[in-house]
């Protein structure tokens, strides 16, 4: 994938509106976006790479950020730092803005199923191909880790 991809593009835009908009919490959240990004970038980079990583990865990086500040709420909250948790909730709310939608519980395992079934999937030793498939499908529209759980009760059903 192209590194101008539209993801990019997107938060080059939103970066250059919050300065404007003199927005500090959504120009200092893009800014850690868009570095974590060149950083995945430069690890990503090879001889037959020159592009760096493309929109799934992106995605999966977002998600990534967004439960680093679920962790780090938690961690405020119970050290009494509400002010910090307020913080960490705001920027989380910057990231999640560019995620597509999520999946309820139910869309999820109705997806799940269905792959299982195309995939001809029976047991847990499909468990690995049908998670990358839905990671391949599903990037940035399904919690993989409740995913997993899902694969799991299905295929030992």
């Amino acid at each position: 994938m192209s590194s101008s991809s539209a993801l990019r593009t997107l938060f080059s835009d939103a970066l250059k509106d919050a300065l404007k908009a003199r927005e500090a919490r959504k120009v200092s959240t893009l800014r850690l976006i868009l570095a974590a990004l060149k950083d995945r970038d430069i690890a990503a980079r090879t001889e037959s790479n020159r592009e760096g990583v493309g929109d799934d990865d992106i995605l999966a990086l977002l998600q990534k950020m967004i439960k680093q500040r679920d962790e780090a709420i938690e961690t405020y909250e119970t050290a009494g730092r509400i002010d910090l948790a307020e913080q960490e909730r705001e920027e989380r709310a910057i990231i999640s803005s560019y995620l597509p939608k999520q999946m309820n519980a139910d869309e999820a395992r109705s997806a799940i199923s269905e792959l299982i079934s195309e995939l001809g999937a029976k047991g847990l030793r499909d468990m690995g191909r049908t998670m990358n498939e839905l990671k391949s499908r599903f990037a940035g529209k399904m919690d993989f880790g409740k995913a997993s759980a899902m694969v799991k009760e299905l295929l030992t059903a």
